[in-house]
């Protein structure tokens, strides 16, 4: 599509809304009227795709009326108005209506767009039980398949066999289902699904009783995740006759299992769900998990759709984006979620280093404590499993390691959380060893001169490696490794005898932006944290991420990580779209623009610092992001192919060829940057 970056069409969404209006009983043509109006304010906000209430232009409920030929007749005759009506409108607009058809009357949502009648899905499980009467008045459609409906002096596909493709937005593929069909075991979506539909829709009478509203979300959300799918539903409400039940208007919209938007239930007037659905993300969702297709193969005989094609013609304008975005990929905003995602995390690098060091013989754990926040982790995490173990934490030998860039205050951050934890700790001076090396490869810095090169950094991470796998030997112990999933995502490790290498890297599944989450969430509901170890903890978040291997400059100010590679924040969200979705450059920056463009807009994960709320252009979007891409894709594969054993946490993805992510190692970037250059090329460099 031919669109500015600033569309969401451009970037794979598709805005859809669920829609419940005021019905008059048994009056078509004022039913009309109100689909007219809500359709006007749909096609106002971009809508794509608009669905309303099942039998919406008769109402659900009135019972008899629906077999009497003047109603059925102004039925008609409304549904030939919308499709005139539509011309100037852009939503396809789905609505509920009762219709005839051969002998009998159908339950049907009816599909039209631009001027046509492009088709008709009749309803194929109809409800006789209960309160619910409908084979009284409909036939189910589930054998109307390949069939052809006229209705008034309109003809148009007619089954619940229709898929509707657009032909200018990829991956928008509609079908329509009525109420009762996705209460069933294997609901007509389900098929649809397979072949090929990525937006569901439900129009729904569905009365409500205590507690069915959280069953109908119940089966929605179900319904998207089961069918990697959005599932856009829109129930009766207003208007609807309560001879003998009520009505609530209750609408959603999920998409993969996730509540995208919904509106209050019992509305005095019209309402209206609308989020923009990732078509990107379900197409992605489907091409990784190869058993969905599998499943299509199993059922295909069973399935057979006819696809009726459309032209959207999207608007080319910037139109926003109607969907919550997080800031932090891996850390939720909501604070139960948050708090749940925290313990999981935690405890399942605790239940894998307990499983790793009962195999080989309980050794001591060896770990080297800088003060930052993933050796930090890392003891938490070493303190918890000795716990679970029934061992003294004073088996635990944690080492502080000065070398010559070293500050007071990381040092004594370390020493003084190994003594709070109750580690064994000692200090290593690693100066006189790097210097030796130095020496010995006639380095400038070894003559006096201040080179701070690479080698004058790796020698230091080096010696400090060198040092703990060597004290494991001595004391019986096991290396811990503290290098995370957004170190190893960048390949900023110093590779082999350095911190890329331990005997297990507990931290290898989790990234920087969550990991201080997890400290947060140990000072709040850890058991055994008193007031000295939580002070020591606040210290460490508190201190700039810094790798520490060069000495302060002239203003004092010591080297910084995020100076020199960019901001974990915007490198954990590119990773995040990377690892999981595998979205093009350009979306992500699309979406991180949008995400970390106010401050002030949106939510912040819990317990965030209000005075470390920053925002981010699209410029420093994308300068960052080139970083990312050429360093993912062209540089750190080799250190990632030879990494540790250490757990999968995040459901976005490890980086260890094992368990998850697989790439060669002489891979490079030229595709990705390419891409995204070709989106803004007035900021990509060359």
């Amino acid at each position: 599509m031919n669109l500015p970056f600033e569309s969401a069409y451009r970037h794979g969404f598709a805005r859809v809304a669920a829609c419940t209006i005021p019905v008059a009983i048994a009056d078509p043509a004022a039913n009309a009227d109100a689909v007219l109006a809500a359709a006007r304010e749909c096609d106002a906000e971009a809508v794509a795709v608009a669905v309303f209430p099942e039998l919406c232009l008769t109402g659900y409920a009135i019972e008899d009326l629906v077999m009497q030929d003047a109603v059925l007749d102004a039925t008609a005759t409304a549904i030939e108005r919308l499709v005139e009506a539509s011309v100037d409108l852009f939503p396809v607009l789905v609505v509920g209506a009762p219709l005839r058809h051969r002998n009998r009357l159908y339950n049907c949502a009816v599909v039209i767009h631009r001027g046509e009648l492009l088709g008709v899905a009749p309803k194929s499980y109809l409800p006789t039980y209960r309160e619910f009467y409908e084979r009284r008045w409909y036939a189910p459609g589930d054998d109307r398949g390949d069939h052809d409906i006229r209705v008034g002096e309109l003809e148009a596909p007619f089954g619940p066999d229709l898929i509707f493709e657009a032909l200018d937005v990829p991956g928008l593929i509609v079908h329509a289902e009525v109420c009762e069909d996705v209460w069933v075991p294997i609901p007509p979506s389900s098929r649809a699904a397979l072949a090929g539909a990525s937006v569901l829709l439900n129009l729904s009478g569905s009365p409500i009783t205590i507690a069915r509203a959280e069953d109908r979300k119940d089966l929605c959300q179900s319904q998207s995740l089961r069918c990697l799918a959005a599932y856009a539903y829109a129930a009766a409400g207003t208007g609807e006759s309560t001879n003998d039940v009520s009505w609530d208007g209750q609408t959603m919209i999920y998409e993969g299992g996730n509540l995208l938007a919904e509106t209050e239930r019992f509305p005095d007037g019209p309402r209206r769900s609308v989020a923009d659905v990732d078509l990107d993300r379900l197409r992605q969702d489907r091409l990784r998990q190869g058993t969905f297709d599998d499943n299509r193969r199993t059922h295909e005989a069973d399935a057979t759709f006819r696809t009726v094609h459309f032209q959207l013609d999207p608007p080319a304008t910037d139109i926003g984006l109607r969907r919550s975005l997080d800031r932090f990929p891996f850390v939720p905003d909501d604070p139960e979620r948050l708090a749940l995602d925290c313990y999981e995390a935690f405890n399942i690098q605790v239940s894998g280093l307990v499983q790793r060091m009962r195999a080989i013989g309980d050794p001591k754990p060896v770990i080297g404590l800088s003060g930052g926040l993933d050796s930090t982790h890392a003891l938490l995490v070493v303190a918890r499993a000795m716990d679970r173990m029934g061992r003294p934490r004073s088996d635990i030998l944690a080492y502080t390691m000065p070398g010559f860039a070293t500050s007071d205050h990381t040092k004594s951050n370390a020493i003084a959380l190994a003594e709070s934890v109750g580690a064994s700790i000692e200090t290593i001076d690693i100066r006189p060893a790097a210097t030796e090396i130095l020496e010995g490869i006639r380095h400038p810095f070894a003559e006096g001169e201040p080179v701070h090169d690479v080698t004058f950094e790796n020698v230091q991470a080096g010696v400090r490696t060198d040092f703990l796998f060597r004290l494991a030997n001595h004391h019986g112990g096991m290396v811990i490794g503290t290098s995370d999933l957004s170190e190893l995502a960048l390949g900023w490790a110093t590779y082999g005898v350095g911190d890329h290498m331990s005997h297990y890297a507990v931290n290898a599944g989790v990234p920087k932006t969550l990991i201080q989450h997890v400290i947060r969430w140990v000072i709040a509901h850890g058991e055994g944290v008193d007031d000295a170890e939580a002070a020591v903890l606040q210290s460490v978040l508190d201190t700039e991420i810094s790798p520490e291997l060069v000495p302060a400059g002239q203003d004092g100010k010591m080297q910084s990580t995020e100076d020199r590679i960019g901001p974990y924040a915007l490198h954990d969200f590119a990773l995040y779209h990377v690892l999981r979705f595998g979205f093009r450059p350009s979306k992500i920056a699309y979406l991180a623009a949008h995400a970390w463009a106010d401050p002030d807009a949106g939510a912040w994960p819990p317990g965030f610092p209000d005075e470390d709320r920053y925002a981010y252009d699209l410029p420093t979007v994308v300068k960052w992001l080139q970083v990312f891409l050429q360093r993912y894709f062209a540089f750190a594969q080799f250190k990632r192919s030879a990494i540790p054993n250490g757990p999968k946490v995040s459901p976005a993805g490890s980086l260890s060829p094992r368990g998850d992510w697989r790439a060669p190692s002489d891979g490079n970037a030229r595709a990705w940057i390419d891409e995204l250059k070709a989106a803004l090329p007035e900021l990509v460099e060359d």
